[in-house]
């Protein structure tokens, strides 16, 4: 059996009929160019001289070319490596989107901090949210080598950080860590 390749509407069928039939599933621009005239209308339909559809007649006569489709485990991993692939770009946008609240307050963390979602950066960005320390506090929370920069620390961390900024960098941070979360378990 052959069918055509449209968007995401052929994985059904295939998955329903890969284990009795051997198909072939073409792609839609190799069908538009065999010869002859194609409509979609044309191909659900049997003609009248046979009962067999316009694809089903390209078939018979060998004029299709067949797309590669792995095999089930095969699709399995690409979804699952798909979906930790589109929650890494997630994490991404989260963190830009952390470096935006911090730049809107005033914050220049990341001028001193390579890594502001490190260990010591979360530290310092849990304090910020917390809202009970000052900046100078919070430069002490800094951890390994980045202690070296404790006074650039402490004046990168002076700014105005007001409710709404903490609010939205504490939702960040859980949505950060939830993504986080979900990467590990893909």
């Amino acid at each position: 059996a052959a069918m055509e390749s449209t968007g995401v509407y052929w994985k059904p069928i295939w998955n329903l009929l890969e284990d009795r039939l051997k198909l072939i599933l073409v792609n839609a621009a190799h069908i538009k160019q065999v010869p002859g005239r194609k409509t979609d209308v044309k191909d659900c339909q049997t003609s009248t001289s046979s009962v067999e559809s316009w694809i089903a007649q390209l078939l018979s006569c060998g004029l299709l070319r067949a797309s590669f489709v792995p095999d089930r485990p095969q699709r399995e991993l690409r979804d699952l490596t798909r979906q930790r692939s589109q929650l890494t770009g997630d994490k991404t946008r989260v963190a830009n989107r952390i470096q935006k609240v911090l730049e809107d307050a005033n914050i220049k963390l990341a001028s001193v901090a390579t890594d502001i979602l490190g260990v010591s950066g979360r530290e310092m960005l849990m304090a910020l949210i917390q809202g009970d320390q000052s900046p100078k506090q919070m430069a002490q929370l800094a951890r390994m080598t980045l202690r070296k920069k404790i006074p650039q620390l402490a004046e990168a961390l002076t700014g105005k950080v007001n409710e709404h900024h903490r609010f939205m960098l504490g939702m960040l941070l859980t949505q950060l860590q939830q993504i986080e979360e979900q990467v590990e378990a893909f």
